[in-house]
């Protein structure tokens, strides 16, 4: 099979397509034949070393994919030769990932792709997917469904990127009024299309006043991926007894939180890696996506949802580059052609 490796730590230029043997997939595990491959800000951070040391001797990045399982190991339950997947965690504590023809993964890290979801769809779930549902459920409610956030207020910082766009379609399917923020009149198009009831462009108004004049009395969460800039904001703006939840540093480590007026507030601070999650959190997050999936909440690269820039496998490191540089949208790996 073609997989794409790296040996040694670095830019993009230690990416190198080779031919390797197929995976066999050993006890509890299945083996996918890709059709897509997502390509997320934490493949070039580990590649680049941002993110820790390699820990094996060369690796295939990617955490996730779509395409069919065609070989199973003993002890596999579920999943059978032919079914459509979509993967999560591909390369989480293994060498190998997504960037290639096949892949061999544990049998609870592929999930059922619904026949209607197309590939590109289900390649771009996994990292960004998982992460806005385990923000959404740090606070009070630990399961997502219609109902699950009803009469709450969600900030989504960010909602352009490919967590915040997941996050506002999740939070909207389970029955929240979603405030986001962007950047631009672009983003706040695409904000709007997820399901954003109210845009906030950060660029161009004031976020607090902004916020305020939708949630008078603060909102009940709020997902956040610069703290550092965010923090006070989000403090002033979460009611008591809110939830922020954290899951990256953009901008920087520097936070700062003053004690009495973040414990007055009762507020609840939520930091995760998605890497340190519990393995039955992941499954209840990655159950609760293919139902929303299978009821077309999950919109990539059509009209309500974001952009996909496609990339053949041979221009990994162009795929690596361009979301190292922040591209609007998804970007995937195209392994097959299934038109």
């Amino acid at each position: 099979m073609r997989a794409v490796v790296y040996s040694q730590p670095g830019s993009s230029d230690v990416l190198q397509l080779v031919e390797r043997p197929d995976p066999e997939p050993g006890p509890g595990q299945v083996r996918v034949r890709l059709v897509r491959a997502g390509v997320n800000p934490t493949d070039w951070k580990k590649r680049a070393a941002v993110s820790g040391d390699m820990g094996f001797p060369e690796i295939t990045p990617g955490q996730d994919g779509a395409g069919f399982v065609d070989a199973v190991g003993p002890g596999v339950t579920s999943a059978k030769v032919g079914d459509r997947v979509w993967l999560m965690l591909a390369q989480d504590g293994s060498p190998y990932g997504t960037a290639a023809d096949s892949v061999v993964v544990a049998e609870w890290k592929a999930h059922p792709l619904p026949d209607p979801v197309s590939f590109d769809v289900g390649a771009a779930l996994g990292v960004p997917a998982v992460t806005a549902h385990r923000a959404l459920t740090s606070g009070y409610v630990h399961r997502l469904a219609p109902g699950a956030l009803a009469g709450q207020v969600v900030l989504v910082q960010g909602g352009a990127g490919a967590v915040g766009h997941a996050a506002i379609q999740l939070a909207t399917w389970a029955g929240a009024t979603v405030v986001a923020t962007v950047s631009s009149p672009e983003k706040a198009e695409l904000a709007r299309a997820a399901g954003a009831r109210h845009v906030v462009d950060y660029k161009a108004s004031d976020v607090r006043e902004a916020v305020r004049a939708v949630a008078p009395d603060g909102v009940d969460l709020v997902v956040e991926l610069a703290p550092a800039a965010n923090n006070d904001a989000d403090r002033e703006l979460a009611r008591s007894g809110a939830t922020i939840a954290i899951f990256a540093n953009e901008g920087g480590d520097a936070l700062s939180m003053p004690v009495r007026a973040t414990f007055s507030k009762n507020l609840r601070y939520q930091f995760f890696l998605l890497y340190g999650v519990p393995q039955p959190l992941l499954v209840d997050a990655a159950e609760d996506i293919t139902v929303a999936l299978g009821r077309g909440v999950i919109r990539v690269g059509e009209e309500n949802g974001l952009p996909i820039r496609h990339y053949p496998l041979e221009e990994a490191a162009a795929a690596h580059d361009a979301v190292e540089q922040g591209v609007v949208g998804k970007v995937l790996l195209d392994l097959q052609d299934v038109s």
